[in-house]
């Protein structure tokens, strides 16, 4: 392999230390190709390019070889830390990667003098107390319901809670205490947060037990009001852990990791137990597993010894799981314990461990509760995988379908790309148009935007319409005539060429999509003659006979007859999905768009300083929000409560 390689790069190889390291492997775009960490450095990295690989796939990856990063380490389990540091930041081609998912949701008991509950996602502060994290939002109000029920600490907003004169309706329904309004002392107040804390943390008979002791002194104290109140408490209590028994255990902190692999897809079903109780579970779904696991198969050991076995390496199901811990704990806490469907690794439980600053064990083989955790994990693993690989099978079908139908035979159907335009406004105003990437067999929604229309008479949909397409391949088109007129680059030659490389920014859609008829495939058809672009990737959405849905026809912009593909066509399904994205995404543009236009600019909530007596103040003095974006500086200065500097960044933030 080394002779498709420059003297540079293997000079690079031949300089490595004999230490333990991570090492990247970049192509000539500066794609991070593949992520490794070695125990030995030298030997690992030589290994690549000393051996022929043939055409296997990492053959294939070491090929596309231009650069190499490396790093050195002081130990294995840092190089495994800054391995999956690196894997989740740079996402490299090869390796399995876990995409980001949304933050997980917390319980979260806000520092006041009477605190209250909330559900809350995102950075912690240190001045609140977190409980989770929970699998879902669900979890996380199922948990505050169930706080509510025993220990009726309040959820209102502080400036609610500041305005109350009189109890709300979940005081009337025995859900808060009503300290709004005085109707709790604030010990006893502070006592049940105190009981739900522990209540949270598992310390289910601590709890029991110290309202018993309360319970008891107010009967002494001939107090049988508050004495009433926390026997209730208390039943309240026993009916939760009497219907959840089959969730509560001795443990406390858990997380269940289950893997399951089948037709070169991979799901990992992560199940949570929280303060004793098991609070749901959630499916992950890593990519590149194929070639990962070609990849890891094709790698010699960490020493460099010739001949090593592919047999030695790891199953798949425990280099997915592996791959899992390591990139999900970076930014999630660890709990004490983890169940495992596959023995991972000692290193990585002990670099994890290093990472938490506590211990961390991980158990195998499960007995008891545990087991019974795992099965359900296992089985959740099994069908979420199972629909997974449905729904993909279904998604294909339907791309499938939709390239016969339009007779286009792309080389490639897993990338076979399709962009969509819809142009909205009212009466003119707030025009907008919308472009909404189909790639992948799915929506695309991070590639999804949006185009302002101006400089066009109001209500000409045609003249968007020219707009919006000029400026989204005018630029491309350039590029890809400057592509075109490029000399061919050869082998070695080509890697220093100035050339734009073919990334996906850089490439035309395999079918471009307008929501219109004859017209608007006119527009479009003028605009891909201009930018020299092929006629045959334009096709219009034209509404059928009565506007039905199911009657759509699709019109070509080359002069082929239109298509009516049948209303119960999966290539009609997928068109029509992908055209009702386009129209969601330019109404909901264009309302947001209008509304910002109709109040100057800014609403007076979004300003610094303003809050809801300002604000009412500002409303009530000008009539309105339009009169208050027709006042001077001076005439806003002049409400009660508005200074100067206020009344400047005002009349700045609505103009």
């Amino acid at each position: 392999m080394s002779d498709v390689h420059s003297d540079q790069l293997l000079s690079e190889v031949a300089a490595l230390p004999q230490l333990p390291g991570v090492y990247r492997y970049f192509d000539a775009a500066g794609a991070v190709l593949y992520v490794g960490k070695a125990r030995n450095l030298k030997k690992r990295v030589a290994n690549y390019f000393q051996k022929n690989h043939g055409g296997t796939r990492i053959g294939h990856m070491i090929s596309k070889i231009v650069r190499m990063e490396t790093t050195v380490v002081r130990s294995e389990a840092e190089a495994l830390l800054l391995e999956n540091n690196l894997i989740k930041t740079l996402k490299p081609r090869y390796n399995i990667l876990f995409r980001d998912d949304k933050s997980y949701p917390y319980l979260k008991i806000a520092s006041h003098a009477f605190p209250r509950l909330a559900y809350y996602r995102g950075a912690v502060d240190k001045k609140h107390r977190y409980f989770g994290p929970y699998p879902s939002a669900w979890a996380v109000k199922e948990s505050i319901l169930l706080l509510q029920k025993v220990f009726r600490l309040r959820t209102c907003e502080d400036t609610v809670y500041a305005n109350r004169t009189r109890p709300c309706l979940l005081y009337q329904i025995k859900r808060c205490s009503g300290p709004c309004v005085g109707y709790i002392e604030p010990e006893a107040y502070a006592q049940d947060v105190a009981s739900a804390e522990a209540f949270l943390m598992g310390d289910t008979q601590l709890v029991l037990s110290k309202l018993e002791q309360r319970m008891t002194t107010h009967a002494e104290k001939l107090e049988f009001e508050q004495a009433a109140e926390l026997r209730n408490q208390m039943s309240a209590i026993s009916r939760v852990l009497h219907q959840q028994s089959i969730e509560i255990a001795s443990d406390k902190d858990v997380d269940i990791l289950a893997v399951k692999v089948q037709g070169g897809k991979a799901c990992v079903n992560l199940a949570m137990v929280r303060g004793g109780r098991h609070l749901g579970d959630r499916p992950y779904f890593p990519v590149h597993v194929d070639d990962a696991a070609q990849i890891h198969h094709g790698e010699l050991d960490d020493e460099g010894e010739e001949g090593a076995s592919p047999a030695a390496a790891d199953p798949i199901e425990v280099q997915v799981l592996e791959a899992f811990i390591a990139q999900h704990y970076i930014d999630v806490p660890v709990p004490s314990t983890l169940v495992l469907s596959h023995q991972v690794s000692r290193e990585l439980v002990e670099a994890i461990s290093l990472q938490a600053g506590s211990r961390v064990t991980a158990v195998f083989q499960p007995r008891e509760q545990r087991r019974h955790w795992l099965e359900m994990a296992e089985t959740n693993a099994a069908l979420q995988l199972a629909r997974l690989l449905a729904e993909e099978g279904s998604q294909q079908a339907r791309t499938r379908a939709l390239a016969d139908a339009l007779e286009l035979a792309p080389d490639d159907l897993d990338n076979f790309r399709i962009e969509c335009f819809d142009i909205s406004h009212t009466a003119g105003e707030a025009t907008q148009a919308s472009c909404v990437v189909f790639e992948h067999h799915a929506m695309q929604n991070r590639e999804y935007r949006r185009y302002n229309i101006d400089g066009i008479t109001p209500g000409d949909d045609y003249a968007a319409m020219r707009q919006v397409l000029l400026r989204r391949y005018g630029k491309l088109a350039e590029v890809m005539a400057a592509e075109t007129d490029a000399p061919p680059a050869g082998d070695a030659e080509g890697a220093g060429s100035d050339a734009p490389p073919k990334t996906k920014a850089a490439r035309m859609p395999d079918l471009v999509l307008v929501d219109g008829g004859k017209g608007q495939v006119s527009m479009a058809r003028e605009v891909f003659s201009e930018l020299g672009l092929s006629l045959s990737l334009i096709v219009g959405v034209e509404k059928g006979e009565g506007r039905k849905v199911g009657l759509e026809e699709l019109v070509f912009a080359d002069g082929r007859e239109k298509v009516y593909l049948g209303k119960d066509s999966a290539a009609l399904m997928l068109v029509a999905q992908i055209r009702d994205e386009a129209h969601r995404f330019a109404i909901t543009g264009m309302r947001a768009k209008r509304a910002k236009v109709r109040v100057g600019g800014s609403q007076l909530e979004d300003i610094p300083g303003i809050g809801p007596k300002r604000r009412a103040r500002l409303l009530q003095r000008f009539g309105g929000i339009r009169g208050v974006a027709a006042a001077s500086v001076e005439d806003i200065a002049s409400v009660e409560g508005i200074a100067t500097d206020l009344a400047e960044e005002i009349y700045k933030a609505l103009h």
